[in-house]
């Protein structure tokens, strides 16, 4: 049965001499592994078009255990522009990593997730912000679709507001965002002030706070943004230690 999709390729892996897996993120059919036959000839039809952060279209036939890519035509060749930039394309290949992690069930609709790559690899590429804050915002955004959304107004262990014009100080990724006085527990992080503001505007794209805060209240948040998603993804991701933080 023959079926068409746009996807976003996450990866890909050798197989045999002429062969590969690609691992892609569809519109429609979620997280679906597939062959793309002889994709590493040199007069391939397929080409350059099944790299990793491609927006393609696809037709595909179902397997009994990978699906195979029978049609493939470019939508954005993301990887073009990113490939120009290394900050952008270290922080690109983070955003493909846990978009693979976050959606683990095969063919099961992820179309938010999808949109969402999507979104954070055009804003990425066009370089009009700073590609660890895309990175930084795209993390806790995908991490909220996930069902994994952080607080960082009301405290995550008994949900009070803190005091008019201020914030809780304590931060802790186990339980879920920021704590109160009363609810804070050993090893919460004591982050700035502003720094909880930052990662409050990140997670609702509220790009002019972003684009206002200080450097070292930028560096803080995307410090507890990584140990936010190290937490949730109960390991750090490989790409992760490329990127500047």
């Amino acid at each position: 049965m023959l079926y068409r999709d746009e996807a976003i390729v996450l990866r890909t892996h050798k197989l045999g001499e002429a062969d590969r897996i690609i691992t892609l993120l569809t519109r429609q059919h979620g997280r679906v592994r597939a062959v793309a036959k002889g994709v590493r000839r040199t007069g391939s039809r397929f080409g350059s078009r099944l790299e990793p952060f491609t927006h393609v279209d696809l037709q595909l036939a179902e397997g009994r255990s990978l699906d195979v890519v029978t049609q493939a035509e470019t939508i954005t060749p993301f990887s073009d522009r990113l490939g120009q930039d290394y900050d952008r394309y270290t922080s690109g290949t983070v955003m493909l990593e846990t978009a693979d992690r976050l959606v683990v069930e095969e063919k099961e609709p992820a179309v938010q997730q999808f949109l969402l790559l999507v979104g954070g690899l055009r804003v990425m590429v066009a370089g009009e912000r700073g590609p660890g804050q895309v990175l930084d915002s795209y993390l806790l955004r995908s991490l909220a679709v996930a069902g994994y959304a952080p607080t960082f107004e009301h405290c995550a262990r008994c949900g009070t507001l803190p005091t008019a014009g201020g914030s809780h100080r304590w931060f802790n990724p186990s339980m879920g965002g920021v704590l109160c006085a009363t609810c804070r527990i050993p090893g919460s992080a004591s982050p700035a002030t502003e720094t909880i503001g930052v990662l409050g505007a990140l997670l609702t794209g509220d790009w002019p706070v972003v684009e206002a805060a200080e450097e070292r209240h930028l560096r803080e948040a995307s410090g507890l943004v990584s140990a936010y998603l190290a937490w949730h993804l109960e390991r750090a991701l490989r790409s992760l230690a490329y990127v500047e933080r």
